[in-house]
C-alpha cells in the first residue's frame, strides 16, 4: 500500500477549537484490510503456535493454580515500571508479606493495586464480558488509594489530556489523544469491534484492540496499564490461554521505544501492519520465555520434593505441605507455617529451620521475631527484567 494509500486509515488528526490537533480513530477493523499475506502471516502463525505451547506447559504443572500467582505479580511489577514506578519483584512479596522495610519504594502500592486489579478482572470474567463496563471497573480498581486517585477512577476523562516527554505541553505533546466529548462513542466502538463475529484472526483483533485503546486513551491515568491487562483478559476471555501467564509487559518494556514508534506508526501513516508485526514477535517472544519458566518450576519442584523425602524423615509429609504453599506464598512466617501444617509453634519453628539448613529457604528480615522466610529459587525464576527504568509517558 502506498504511503498515500494508508492516509488516514487509521484516523485524522482535527483542530480543536482551542487551537490544538487531537487525533480521531477511524473504527476497527481497518480500511483497506489489513494484508495477512507474508511476514505477518509467519509471525501469526508462529505466535499461534507459541501460546499453544504455553498453555500445554502450564497444564501439565502440578496444581498450576499454584503458580499462576507469580505470572501475576511478574506482569504487575513490569507493566507498573513502564510507568516509571521504582518497585521490584521482591519489593511486592514483602509488600504482600507485610514487611515494612524502611528503604520500600513509596509506589509498591500501584503495583499491588495492579496485581488486585488483573484478579478481579479474571474473576469478573465468569459473568461479563470484556467491554467498556469491564474496563472502567478494572480502572477503578487499579487506580484506588494510589496517585492519580484524584483523577476520577473509573471515569473516562472529561478533560483534554496528552503524551509527551515529562513537563510538556500540550503544544509540544508527542501525541494528543481524542478530545473528550468523543471518548463514550469511540469505547463503545471499540466494544462492538470485541464483540463483532465477522472473520479476523484472533491475535489480529487482540493487537489491534490494544493500539486502539491506547489510541483512544480514555482516562487521565493508568492508560497504559489497563491497556496491557486489555490483552491478558481477551486472551483468557477467548480461552487462547486458560490462565494468565503471559507477561507481554517484559517485551514492551524491553522495546519501549520501538513499542512507542509503531503505535505513533499506526495514527501517522496508517501502518496497522508495522505495528501487529511488532505485538505479535512480542506474543511470541514471551511465550516462549514463559514456556522455559514452566519447565524451570518443574524441574525445581521435583529437585525439592526430592530433597525433601530425603532429609526430613517423619516430617516429610508436612515438609511437602509447605513446599507447596511456597509456590503460593513465596514469603512465609513461622506461625503461617504453623496455622497452614496445624501443629505446635516449635514443631513450625523446627520444621523452617529444617528448611533453611538444606537451602530451600532463607531467612530475610535479620530478626529474632517476626522472621520472615524467602523461598528464593523460585522468586528467581522470574527475576529477569525487573529492574525499573525511566519512564517517558
Amino acid at each position: 500500500m502506498s504511503e498515500t494509500g494508508r492516509a488516514g486509515r487509521a484516523g485524522r488528526y482535527l483542530q480543536q477549537p482551542t487551537g490544538y490537533r487531537a487525533f480521531i480513530p477511524e473504527p476497527l477493523p481497518p480500511e483497506p484490510p489489513i494484508n495477512l499475506a507474508g511476514e505477518l502471516q509467519h509471525w501469526l502463525s508462529q505466535a499461534d503456535r507459541a501460546l499453544g505451547r504455553l498453555d500445554g506447559s502450564i497444564q501439565t504443572l502440578p496444581h498450576p493454580d499454584l503458580f499462576v500467582a507469580m505470572y501475576v505479580r511478574k506482569e504487575a511489577v513490569l507493566s507498573s515500571q513502564i510507568e516509571g514506578t521504582q518497585s521490584s519483584l521482591q519489593d511486592l512479596l514483602a509488600a504482600e508479606a507485610s514487611i515494612f522495610a524502611p528503604d520500600r519504594p513509596k509506589d509498591v502500592d500501584e503495583v499491588v493495586n495492579y496485581v488486585r486489579a488483573m484478579k478481579y478482572g479474571l474473576h469478573r470474567l465468569e459473568d461479563l464480558p470484556v467491554s467498556v463496563r469491564l474496563i472502567r471497573e478494572i480502572h477503578a480498581e487499579l487506580m484506588q488509594g494510589v496517585r492519580g486517585q484524584h483523577l476520577t477512577p473509573g471515569e473516562p476523562r472529561t478533560s483534554q489530556n496528552w503524551i509527551g516527554p515529562g513537563g510538556c505541553t500540550l503544544a509540544e505533546a508527542t501525541f494528543v489523544p481524542p478530545p473528550p466529548h468523543e471518548v463514550a462513542r469511540l469505547l463503545g466502538d471499540l466494544e462492538l469491534f470485541l464483540h463483532d463475529e465477522a472473520p479476523l484472526p484472533l491475535l489480529i483483533k487482540i493487537g489491534l484492540a490494544h493500539a486502539q485503546f491506547e489510541t483512544i486513551h480514555p482516562f487521565l491515568d493508568g492508560n497504559g496499564r489497563v491497556g496491557r491487562l486489555l490483552i491478558t483478559f481477551l486472551l483468557c476471555e477467548k480461552e487462547v490461554l486458560l490462565k494468565p501467564v503471559l507477561y507481554l509487559s517484559h517485551y514492551f518494556k524491553q522495546h519501549r521505544q520501538e513499542y512507542y514508534d509503531c503505535l505513533q506508526a499506526v495514527r501517522d501513516e496508517g501502518d496497522w501492519e508495522r505495528w501487529l508485526l511488532f505485538f505479535l514477535r512480542g506474543l511470541y517472544d514471551v511465550s516462549q520465555q514463559a514456556t522455559e519458566t514452566a519447565r524451570q518450576i518443574l524441574l525445581l519442584r521435583e529437585r525439592h520434593r526430592e530433597l525433601i523425602t530425603d532429609k526430613l524423615g517423619r516430617a516429610a509429609g508436612n515438609g511437602h505441605r509447605l513446599l507447596e504453599q511456597l509456590y503460593t506464598t513465596p514469603i512465609l512466617s513461622v506461625t503461617e507455617v504453623q496455622d497452614l501444617i496445624g501443629t505446635t509453634y516449635p514443631a513450625a519453628n523446627n520444621l523452617m529451620r529444617q528448611f533453611a539448613k538444606y537451602g530451600l529457604v532463607r531467612e530475610m528480615t535479620g530478626q529474632r521475631r517476626h522472621r520472615r522466610f524467602v523461598y528464593q529459587d523460585y522468586i528467581s525464576l522470574f527475576h529477569d527484567g525487573t529492574t525499573s527504568e525511566d519512564s517517558s509517558g
